[in-house]
């Protein structure tokens, strides 16, 4: 009997451990950054502007502003959880071709962004502080946010705040902690630091909102994120993409149809 108890404990003990360690740990596990150089020099073969954000911490953020020819407005975009701006600006093209500009964020500790993300009351008020600085340029009647992944529980919080034309959403989650259940069904909710609830904030948005979801994706699940068609408006869509992963599908031809029907109609 004392042996189990003693099983017991250590098992429990462990347990605890574990949570703890992954509390503590949550932005090893969600941010994968590239860091830059602050004398990286980026190549694309179309102009750019390397643009600074100071957050309310002092805090300086970094991104790239792509003009478009003739400019119909700006596609403010939030990345994925991985890279840098050196290999995310190769999707502006996609829609500069379509008349819009294109501002791409590097979140703190990515690319050349300083510091480090700690909480997800800071990213989020750094996605806002970028996005009301390049308000003051774009007005919001001609802005369009577009999230990938990661970015897309920012973006949509940001739609919620905001008044942008459109919201367009890449790969979304309804939300971390629904993400963390799948993956890992013993982890209690409240460890999550990070539950970006997309399918509580889409209610709160007023704009137009359209959903790609690759039907193969391997990371964030397209069956999954079909919950999110239970709040979205009777105007809005979901857009499922045959045969399209996680990755790349900025490149996938139907994909490319299709954004350029979206976008013709704003």
């Amino acid at each position: 009997m004392k042996a189990l108890l003693w099983i017991l404990g250590l098992g429990a003990a462990l347990y605890v451990a574990v949570c703890l360690l992954l509390y503590f740990q949550q932005e090893r596990l969600l941010f994968f950054p590239t860091k830059l150089p602050p004398s990286y020099r980026f190549r694309f073969p179309k102009p750019f502007e390397e643009r600074w954000i100071t957050a309310a911490d002092g805090t300086r953020l970094h991104g790239l502003l792509f003009p478009a020819d003739s400019s119909r407005g700006l596609i403010f975009y939030l990345h994925g959880n991985g890279g840098a701006l050196d290999t995310w600006g190769e999707v502006a093209p996609t829609y500069t071709r379509l008349g819009y500009d294109v501002f791409l964020l590097d979140y703190r500790g990515y690319g050349k962004s300083e510091g480090h993300i700690s909480s997800q009351q800071q990213f989020l008020a750094d996605a806002d502080t970028a996005y009301q600085q390049l308000l003051l340029e774009y007005p919001e009647n001609r802005t369009v946010l577009l999230g990938y992944s990661l970015g897309t529980g920012a973006a949509a919080w940001l739609a919620a705040r905001h008044h942008p034309k459109l919201l367009i959403l890449q790969a979304p989650y309804t939300s971390m902690r629904a993400m963390a259940r799948q993956q890992y069904p013993w982890v209690p909710g409240l460890v999550v630091r990070y539950p970006l609830a997309t399918d509580e904030v889409l209610p709160r948005v007023s704009a137009p909102i359209v959903i790609f979801h690759g039907e193969q994706d391997e990371v964030i699940s397209h069956q999954a994120s079909l919950a999110l068609k239970s709040v979205l408006k009777s105007q809005d869509h979901f857009i499922t993409l045959p045969g399209v992963g996680h990755n790349g599908m900025t490149d996938d031809p139907f994909y490319q149809q299709l954004i350029r029907q979206v976008l013709a109609k704003q």
